[in-house]
């Protein structure tokens, strides 16, 4: 099988029939998200297909699609993974351009890999979709692990990268002979606050003080901000929305990785899950910023920011706080605000650990990756021990996870 066919390919297990999909059409929506549940949006159909059917993925993109499905002898989906072919490193937060620079001085080609992964999305969220109802899931998931390094081995591809999987797929996937990769991200917990100043009052002085400070500067230069869900999120709203990704991508990338057709899609598909924060002019009524979240089952999920204008401090409502209001008011037990950031710290965002895996073909190489991935591992956890110790809270205040 090469990486580059277009008709799904499948291959007996003992138990299971593998197919490798070149797209979400290939399975109904109804049997995907009966394996991937309802408490991550990312991975559902709704999600993907958006990403797919809206040209932010596929043809030209150096995402290329080729999900995994297994089926039991009747035919029904018992399993499935997100899974790409990438000629490039870009979208993905889990940075390994150092060790495709490392590989290619080596006289190797990096390129193709395999990625497990929700395109474009640093969130923690299953990567191996199994119904719950399926008999030995645990057999499941090593059977989707197999099949990615089987497909992976039989077109001859350096490597495949799951990123941002649980912590249980992680520790599942180390078992299996993958290597185990750490990060971090900022997160906010909500162990059960009445309202945002219940929140405050956990904090030093000195930081509530300041936060105090940065609300009171952020809605008192004429734009206000409102939270949008559901039908409310209009078509206008979405237009307006992309010109302000658009206006942050040309600043931070240079490169979009969305389109406008996607952010659409997504409401069309996943209204209710949205919960879009738009700003607006007092004095002309004009739509000047924004901040999408999605709501899964106990976690609101911060994913873009966009803005016409320079507006001290909204950056930090619109994104951080009003997040944190929104999941008081609904009893969500998370915010995760996105990748990096250490600024989200004094702002009671604390480190919290992310996971990757990583199978490399070659065997030296592997082992110098191995090696890199145990050191980085350890300067991260100092990291977060010590950023957690300069979070704002005051002694014996900061939420249990």
């Amino acid at each position: 099988m090469t990486p580059h066919d277009t008709a799904p390919r499948e291959t007996e297990t003992p138990s299971y029939a593998v197919a490798v999909l070149p797209g979400l059409s290939g399975v109904d929506a109804a049997q995907w998200d009966a394996c991937a549940g309802g408490d991550n949006p990312f991975v559902s159909h709704a999600f993907l297909s958006a990403l797919e059917d809206s040209g932010s993925v596929g043809s030209g993109t150096g995402w290329r699609p080729q999900h995994l499905l297994i089926r039991d002898g009747h035919g029904r989906p018992l399993a499935v993974a997100p899974l790409y072919l990438k000629s490039h490193s870009y979208g993905e937060y889990v940075f390994d351009w150092s060790w495709a620079n490392a590989w290619h001085q080596a006289g190797g080609q990096y390129y193709p890999k395999l990625q497990g992964a929700v395109p474009f999305t640093p969130v923690t969220g299953p990567r191996l979709l199994v119904r719950p109802d399926a008999p030995d899931p645990d057999a499941l998931r090593r059977a989707l692990l197999v099949a990615m390094v089987e497909l992976a081995d039989r077109a001859g591809l350096s490597s495949i990268h799951v990123t941002f999987p649980t912590e249980g797929e992680a520790t599942f996937g180390e078992e299996m002979g993958f290597l185990r990769r750490q990060g971090q991200q900022y997160h906010w917990e909500n162990p059960g606050y009445r309202d945002f100043q219940d929140f405050l009052d956990t904090l030093a002085s000195r930081k509530r003080k300041a936060i105090r400070k940065e609300r009171d500067r952020a809605n008192t230069q004429g734009v206000a901000l409102r939270a949008l869900t559901g039908g409310d999120v209009r078509s206008r709203h979405w237009d307006a929305f992309f010109r302000f990704y658009m206006s942050t991508a040309d600043r931070k990338w240079g490169q979009p990785y969305l389109t406008r057709d996607f952010f659409h899609l997504l409401g069309e598909r996943l209204g209710d899950r949205v919960v879009l924060i738009m700003g607006t002019e007092d004095a002309t009524g004009r739509d000047v910023c924004g901040a999408l979240n999605l709501r899964g089952g106990e976690s609101l999920y911060g994913r873009n920011w966009g803005c016409l204008a320079d507006y001290r401090f909204l950056h930090f409502e619109a994104c951080y706080y009003r997040a944190m209001d929104h999941a008081i008011a609904h009893g969500l037990r998370w915010v995760e605000a996105g990748a990096q950031g250490e600024h989200k710290v004094q702002r009671g965002y604390l480190p919290r650990a992310t996971h990757s895996l990583h199978w490399i073909a070659d065997p030296g190489f592997r082992d110098a990756v191995a090696r890199f991935v145990e050191q980085e591992r350890q300067m991260v956890g100092e990291d977060m021990a010590a950023l957690t110790a300069f979070g704002p809270y005051r002694k014996g205040e900061r939420p249990a996870s």
